[in-house]
């Protein structure tokens, strides 16, 4: 029913302690909120920044599922990094998810609210983009 606002959980302690969902689909859109690198079976951060970013995109991905999407669907992407010592790693994981999608993007250094964070990826998608 694409009336509908309907939010999707990872179960992640962090979306009820602060108050978010992982994405919300609002008619064909999906907003897919800023994702860390959490490997969410164990609850660890690896260390190295392109596991890290390789972890988020799987979060987002299956987000992206859970909403009717795929990772071939996102028309955006904002990339938070920590500092340009960890652009190289978060730039191979991206062209590695993303080379062929080619989605507006943005890269901001920024702070993050850990310090064992190093990246944090936030998307958009629009279910069918990958088809039009």
């Amino acid at each position: 029913d694409l009336s509908m606002v309907k939010r999707i959980s990872t179960g992640s302690p962090f979306e009820q302690k602060i108050g978010y969902s992982r994405a919300v689909v609002d008619r064909d859109m999906v907003y897919v909120s800023g994702t860390t690198g959490y490997d969410y079976a164990t609850m660890t951060m690896p260390d190295d920044a392109g596991q890290q970013a390789r972890n988020a995109i799987g979060t987002i991905g299956k987000a992206l599922e859970d909403a009717g999407a795929s990772l071939a669907d996102v028309v955006r992407v904002r990339y938070y990094l920590i500092d340009m010592s960890v652009y190289d790693a978060v730039v191979a994981a991206a062209g590695e998810a993303f080379g062929t999608i080619r989605p507006a993007a943005t890269m901001v250094l920024s702070g993050l609210t850990t310090p064992e964070m190093k990246v944090e990826i936030e998307v958009t998608a629009r279910i069918g983009a990958s088809k039009s």
